[in-house]
């Protein structure tokens, strides 16, 4: 989609202190500016076993069965509590039940090199730091703001910790230089999600992701450069993507691409996303709602023993198909509580 440039808000406007829109697609999806004092989230604050960054707030690929929903709707009910946000702008960055406006209001985390500095300076040696735990890194925005890059670019310069990137996008590729920099003095894994190799299927699960052969162009790239990459096949969709046909099919990719490791895990259905991906699942498979009620009834995790069965379904490809079980694996499935965006300390017009 083209886009095209839009004015600032009314400087009269009540809140004060008006969102400052960066760009709009002709679909009608905004990316709002937003400086924040910290970019990096402690596994404290978000109960995960490492450190995470996300450059961007919100996600336009808009995946049906994304957690991070949770995370873009906490940063704009903070706005508004603070009193940033007024409750006309409040209904528009947060959409009617809370999840609409993920895909379609982006905040881009300018200025993220500052933060950033002061950030790793609270970071032990031999911590990992992950990119991309609650929205994809390398969405559409990132080929005009070039916030990822720029993390990136001065994360080359750490030594002795490790690092993680979860994306879709074959985006990631640009980076490439950058990447064999950062793993000279750093472990680093590049994890290319993945949870279907059936092109159709995709388009109905995530509208606007890229097709799987252009994610597994972009793992091919990675590996020939130098990358240590492999896929994340996550999450895996009960009775939609679990079987063994489905899960060979993307071994068997993954192999052919030449990924380092693969690794797979099953859906979490927070309350937060089940509004939005049980219509989805009612419209392409609606056999599979009641089922899935049941299932996560209680819990927002699978079954434990289905997921055990996952496990080793997902065990038994792995030794056919020639995959160790790679050490320092980024397991973004254990989280001990609902994953946030952090505790974020904002400077500007919103939180």
């Amino acid at each position: 989609m083209a886009n095209r440039q839009l004015p600032l808000l009314p400087v009269d406007q009540p809140s004060g202190c008006p969102p400052v829109i960066l760009d709009e697609r002709l679909r009608g999806t905004r990316f709002v500016s937003l400086t924040p004092n910290r970019v990096l989230n402690s596994p404290k604050s978000t109960g995960m076993d490492y450190w995470s960054l996300n450059p961007y707030v919100g996600c336009e690929f808009g995946c049906s069965y994304c957690y991070a929903r949770y995370t873009h709707r906490y940063v704009v009910e903070r706005a508004h509590d603070a009193g940033k946000l007024t409750d006309a702008e409040f209904a528009d960055y947060r959409g009617a039940h809370g999840w609409e406006a993920f895909e379609k209001r982006i905040f881009v985390k300018e200025h993220v090199v500052g933060a950033l500095e002061a950030d790793l300076k609270r970071v032990p040696l031999g911590q990992c730091i992950v990119i991309g735990t609650a929205t994809d890194p390398y969405q559409p925005a990132e080929r005009r703001f070039r916030i990822t890059r720029a993390v990136l670019q001065r994360l080359t310069r750490c030594e002795g910790l490790s690092f993680g990137i979860i994306t879709k996008s074959p985006l990631i590729a640009r980076d490439c230089d950058l990447l064999v920099r950062l793993q000279e003095r750093n472990e680093v894994q590049i994890h290319i999600s993945l949870i279907t190799h059936d092109a159709k299927l995709a388009r109905k699960l995530e509208a606007r992701s890229p097709v799987p052969a252009a994610r597994l162009r972009a793992l091919r790239k990675l590996v020939d450069g130098g990358v240590n990459a492999g896929l994340i096949v996550a999450p895996v969709l009960p009775g939609i993507t679990d079987d063994v046909a489905h899960l060979d099919a993307l071994f068997a990719a993954a192999r052919d691409a030449g990924a380092r490791f693969v690794h797979a895990g099953a859906l979490r259905l927070y309350a937060a996303v089940r509004d939005r991906f049980l219509p989805v699942l009612g419209e392409h498979f609606p056999d599979l709602v009641p089922r899935y009620q049941r299932a996560y009834a209680r819990q927002a995790g699978a079954p434990q023993e289905y997921a055990r069965a996952l496990s080793r379904r997902v065990e038994k490809l792995r030794r056919k198909y020639g995959f160790k079980n790679h050490p320092g694996m980024i397991d973004r499935y254990r989280p001990a509580k609902m994953p946030v965006q952090g505790e974020l300390e904002l400077r500007g017009s919103l939180p």
